[in-house]
């Protein structure tokens, strides 16, 4: 599934394109995907024009002119791909698809845009979702209302992890994953923002708490790596696993910066540890880690 980092990607690859826009028409070619989409969709979405195009968690927000937002999950293998004026009569043709590595079964989804660019929603295991919701209620609804902090905004930091994590005992990679914690943080950048701050995975959160409640030195790192993991990741172009690729159909490459993810059996990178690179499951997810460097 995208991350964050995979998502603000995409969200920066179509803002050129999309932002500012006006939706001619739009194409829903099946009747649902995860979920139905919302009745009379494409006829909502015909003469709009985006405001804005943001992003909370690993959800793409499209603000309309019409006060609606335009919800937008890519869940498993859901990816966009932006087809400009010129590339318009190639649609149809099959090699367009197979050289941009997307079968045209697949897209489910095709905003026509007045400038004359397309954006196609392409999805083959089909866990995405698109939905409308006024903005003046996007807070409040179940998709956003419990959301954690992100882990780019100056609201993550040292103190609130102290203060989530006080007298807890769960393990402290269960404890990141909490979408209620920190939204949008997924397990590969768990796995590598442990790395580089030297914690064991397994340990139990409330550690990293003073008995006074103040945030420990180590959970100070903890939160520093978080935010250089994930803002080097962006700067990559997020990590191409399996589906993902950007909106222009290239891939991002941090997954060539791993230090630990998917890497069992090697050895650590860190200069002068002689350990090696374990997986353990954990609440049904891989975890990487170096037991010999994280304490």
């Amino acid at each position: 599934m995208p991350e964050l980092p995979e998502v603000e990607t995409v969200r920066r690859g179509l803002q050129p394109v999309l932002e500012n826009a006006t939706i001619e028409r739009a194409e829903i070619r099946r009747e649902n995907l995860r979920f139905a989409f919302p009745e009379g969709l494409a006829e909502r979405l015909a003469g709009r024009q985006v405001i804005g195009l943001g992003r909370r968690a690993k959800y793409l927000l499209a603000d309309l002119d019409d006060g609606m937002v335009l919800v937008m999950h890519l869940g498993m293998s859901g990816s966009f791909r932006v087809v400009t004026p010129e590339e318009q009569h190639l649609i149809a043709e099959a090699s367009f698809h197979l050289a941009r590595g997307k079968l045209p079964q697949h897209d489910h989804v095709v905003l026509h845009l007045t400038s004359g660019a397309s954006i196609l929603y392409n999805d083959p295991r089909r866990f995405g979702f698109f939905d409308l919701i006024a903005r003046v209620t996007l807070a409040e609804h179940p998709y956003f209302a419990k959301l954690g902090v992100e882990p780019v905004g100056n609201a993550l930091d040292a103190a609130y992890l102290a203060e989530k994590f006080a007298g807890r005992k769960t393990p402290l990679k269960s404890a990141l994953l909490d979408q209620h914690v920190i939204a949008g943080l997924g397990n590969i950048y768990v796995c590598e923002a442990l790395f580089r701050s030297g914690l064991d995975p397994r340990r139990a959160a409330g550690t990293l708490v003073t008995r006074n409640g103040k945030p420990s030195a180590k959970l100070g790192l903890l939160t520093d790596e978080i935010r250089a993991t994930i803002a080097e990741a962006i700067e990559a172009g997020g990590s191409t696993l399996r589906d993902h690729t950007r909106a222009d159909g290239s891939l991002g490459y941090f997954q060539h910066r791993f230090k630990v993810y998917d890497r069992e059996g090697a050895p650590c990178p860190n200069e002068g540890c002689s350990g090696t690179i374990e997986r353990i499951t954990q609440s049904g997810r891989s975890t990487f880690f170096c037991p010999n460097c994280q304490k």
